[in-house]
């Protein structure tokens, strides 16, 4: 099972909670007949919501109520859609359309291709004791799904929103959204600040309040990205049909490969640290536009690792164990002196990797060097706030 987030991180002192949103991805395991079921009741969705797309598109009416007296009886007849369903297609549709305006797009007609189907809590679906109970256009079917590590989440302190059933490489899943409102943690608790220095060479170097650092190293990762930056460069030079489809198949292992290493880096940084750990992070927000720094030869696997998509895991996983995540500026955390605070660019030599103090001497390898400053940065954060209160 795995989990996307989609939460907003507050920085100001006086916020004590905040909802959590985990999207939950659960594979489910129909019988033959039933995921013939599925698959019949997610295509004829699927042409529903089409259909009441074109209608959108046509009269530009975004209400409910004025589209299910267009569209309803016509949904109902032509695609056999319970009454539930139906309604279900209009909202659908409605939020495309939205969500189209919202981003500043221009009006253009939405078309529905992925074989989907939105479900509601409680009344399109059920998740009890690993039986998915779900409504089709043949009533309403129940399916197993695996339940294992879902049963935190029937504590009764988590809500289920509408849920997406999937079908994707011949498989059914549920994207399950899990709501919950979780305290932050607040300055006069926390036990001890870890600096997190994310790079290639290492993913991630930690160093903590007890002067330890911990290295998780990324050459087995940075060589696996240059494999793929090879088949991608061979496939591109082909241009054909064929290797057009495979670049895409490529991307999307590729991807999901760098979601599991993110994964597993930040839960084994939660597992070590424990809870009312600060954990400190440089802000790479733009990565992408400074490709000019950056060697040409390292330029892919330097620009394109999810260093985002680290510190969103990080950051849930981290709130979840009763910890918390800081982001800081990126500027000098590699060229300060952590000891005498000198900095300067010749401190550091980014072909070997090693920092020495043009002033004191002081020598370690960069990216320690890294975390010890956001450590360091992380300490000021705790002292500042809880000087203020």
């Amino acid at each position: 099972m795995r989990y996307n987030i989609l939460y907003n991180i507050f920085s100001e002192r006086e916020v004590r909670q905040m909802d959590m949103t985990l999207t939950a991805k659960i594979k489910i395991y129909p019988t033959a007949e039933q995921a013939e079921v599925l698959k019949a009741t997610l295509s004829a969705y699927r042409q529903a919501c089409n259909a009441v797309s074109v209608v959108i598109f046509d009269t530009k009416v975004l209400v409910q109520a004025k589209l299910h007296d267009m569209t309803y009886r016509l949904l109902r007849s032509n695609y056999a859609l319970r009454s539930q369903m139906a309604q279900s297609v209009i909202k659908t549709v409605i939020a495309r359309y939205r969500s189209l305006k919202s981003n500043g797009h221009e009006w253009t007609l939405v078309r529905f291709k992925k074989l989907e189907y939105d479900l509601v809590w409680n009344r399109d679906y059920s998740l009890v004791q690993g039986v998915f109970s779900v409504n089709t256009l043949e009533g309403r079917i129940k399916v197993p799904f695996e339940p294992k590590g879902m049963e935190q989440y029937f504590d009764g302190s988590w809500t289920f929103g509408t849920a997406k059933l999937v079908y994707k490489h011949n498989k059914f899943f549920l994207h399950i959204p899990m709501t919950k409102t979780i305290p932050t943690v607040d300055e006069h608790n926390i036990r001890q600040v870890v600096g997190v220095d994310v790079g290639v060479n290492f993913l991630a170097t930690a160093y903590d309040s007890q002067g330890k650092t911990t290295f998780f190293n990324g050459r087995k990762i940075k060589h696996m990205r240059a494999k793929y930056k090879r088949m991608r460069k061979t496939l591109q030079q082909k241009g054909t049909a064929s290797a057009r489809r495979k670049l895409k198949t490529i991307g999307q292992r590729e991807n999901r490969w760098m979601t599991d290493v993110n994964h597993a880096v930040t839960k084994a940084l939660v597992r070590q640290y424990g809870e009312r750990t600060l954990f400190v992070l440089e802000d790479l927000t733009g990565i992408r536009e400074k490709t000019e720094r950056v060697r040409i030869h390292d330029r892919y696997e330097t620009v394109s690792w999810a260093f985002y998509q680290f510190r969103q895991l990080l950051e849930y996983k981290a709130r979840l164990h009763g910890s918390k995540v800081m982001v800081v500026a990126p500027h000098y955390t590699s060229l300060t002196c952590p000891k005498c605070g000198h900095t300067e660019k010749a401190n550091r030599n980014k072909r070997t990797h090693t920092f020495c103090c043009r002033t004191c001497g002081y020598t370690s390898n960069d990216d320690r060097i890294g975390a010890m400053n956001l450590q360091r940065k992380g300490i000021e954060y705790i002292v500042e706030g809880t000087t203020q209160a």
